[in-house]
């Protein structure tokens, strides 16, 4: 992120991450990088055994397919956005990483847990999550509460994905985030 950043020239910066890229843009945080202005965590997990214990048990019962279709995107059809997405999607690095799929952690990344140390964390942060997110929120709970004065908000129509299952009301709620922190900083 850091090579990113100075790539392009880039002091300031508010850093969004969803799932995956949640738990990237954490660990980039945990440097404690200068210019971080904030954090945007949109269905982060926290902990890699407590995700698959939840996943595992939302997944009982149901094929792949279906999982998805409750806890990943409701929209039906299917954005194309996210088919175009999942087409490209790295399948071998996710495996290896992660596992065979999302409710199945037995990569690199099986015992990673960072719940003991979003303490560290001094920058304002926002979290959202839906309410049929396979992110449920007794997973997101840990990091709404560990990231001090962190603001998290549930989407109560979405799943894995609010800003293509609720897009107008996800602008609306990064958009007013992102002013306050501008607000402050500015004050």
């Amino acid at each position: 992120m850091q090579s990113v950043r100075d790539g392009l020239g880039l002091e300031r910066v508010h850093l969004l991450g969803s799932s995956w890229g949640g738990m990237l843009a954490l660990e980039y945080a945990f440097t404690r990088p200068p210019g971080l202005a904030s954090l945007v965590l949109n269905s982060t997990p926290t902990s890699a055994p407590r995700w698959s214990v939840e996943t595992l048990r939302l997944s009982a019962g149901l094929d792949e397919e279906e999982f998805k279709r409750r806890h990943i995107c409701r929209l039906d059809p299917e954005p194309e956005l996210l088919a175009r997405a999942r087409s490209q999607f790295g399948k071998q690095v996710y495996e290896t990483m992660w596992g065979p799929n999302e409710f199945t952690v037995t990569g690199t990344l099986k015992d990673w847990d960072v719940i003991d140390r979003l303490g560290e964390l001094d920058v304002p942060a926002l979290v959202t999550s839906g309410r049929h997110d396979e992110c449920t929120p007794a997973l997101v709970e840990p990091l709404a509460r560990g990231i001090r004065g962190a603001e998290w908000v549930l989407f109560e129509e979405s799943a894995h994905m609010p800003y293509l299952e609720e897009p107008e009301r996800y602008l609306e709620v990064v958009g007013a985030f992102l002013e306050r922190v501008e607000h402050q900083t500015n004050a």
